[in-house]
C-alpha cells in the first residue's frame, strides 16, 4: 500500500453522528460543552464541505434527550435524524442500514455518550468489517476518566483517534485544491481557534510585494 492510501478521503467515508442531543449532553462532563459543540458542528461542516455522506442518530427525543442540537442541524440541514430506541445505533436496522447503504467502508463516528452509546456502536461497526475512526474531540462523556477510558477500549477493538481538524485537513490534503479551498478555510476561521485567527490575519492583513 503506498503511503498516500492510508491516508482518509472523502470519497471512502461516511460518517456517523451518535445523539448529539441537550438531554445527554447535560450529562456531558470530560471537557467543556462549548468546546464539544463547537468540534461537532466543525465536523458536520467538513462532512458537508467535502460531500461525505452523513447519518444522524437519536434516541428517546420525545421522553428525555430532546431534538438533534439545533447548530448542527443548521450544519446539515438536509439531514433527518434517524430516531431508535436502542443504546447501540447498529443494532437498529433502519441506521444501521443507512451507513451500509452508502457503500463505503471507512466509518466515521463522534457524539454523545463515549461510554455507551458511541462506544456500544463502534465496537459493533469494528465487528462487522468497518474501519473507524472516532473524533475524539467531538465526543463527550460522563467524566474525562470514563471518557478517556471508553476511548482507550475503542483503541484496543481497533479503531483509530483522530480530531476534526485533522480530519478536515486530511481531507484537503493541498491547500492547492480549489474546489474544497474556501469552504475549508471558512470552517478553520470559524472553528479553528487560534489557527483560524491566523488565516483570518493572513488574509486581512498581509498582502505579497
Amino acid at each position: 500500500m503506498a503511503a498516500t492510501d492510508a491516508l482518509l478521503k472523502p470519497e471512502e467515508c461516511v460518517m456517523l453522528l451518535v445523539d448529539f442531543q441537550a438531554g445527554l449532553g447535560f450529562g456531558v462532563e470530560s471537557s467543556s460543552r462549548q468546546f464539544l459543540l463547537n468540534n461537532a458542528v466543525a465536523l458536520a461542516r467538513t462532512a458537508a464541505a467535502f460531500n461525505v455522506p452523513v447519518v444522524v442518530s437519536t434516541s428517546a427525543s420525545r421522553v428525555y434527550s430532546g431534538p438533534l442540537l439545533p447548530a448542527l442541524q443548521d450544519a446539515l440541514p438536509s439531514v433527518k435524524a434517524i430516531e431508535r430506541r436502542n443504546m447501540n445505533v447498529w443494532e437498529d436496522d433502519t441506521a444501521r442500514n443507512a451507513v451500509v447503504a452508502t457503500s463505503r467502508n471507512r466509518l466515521i463516528v463522534a457524539g454523545f455518550l463515549t461510554e455507551a452509546c458511541v462506544a456500544f456502536s463502534v465496537v459493533s461497526a469494528l465487528a462487522d468489517g468497518f474501519d473507524v475512526f472516532v473524533v475524539a474531540d467531538a465526543c463527550g462523556g460522563l467524566t474525562p476518566a470514563s471518557h478517556e477510558l471508553a476511548l482507550r477500549r475503542l483503541e484496543q477493538a481497533g479503531a483509530r483517534l483522530c480530531s476534526w481538524i485533522q480530519l478536515l485537513l486530511e481531507f484537503q490534503r493541498d491547500w492547492t485544491r480549489h474546489a474544497t479551498y474556501e469552504a475549508a478555510r471558512a470552517i478553520v476561521v470559524v472553528n479553528g481557534g487560534g489557527y483560524g485567527m491566523g488565516l483570518a490575519y493572513a488574509r486581512e492583513m498581509i498582502h505579497p510585494g
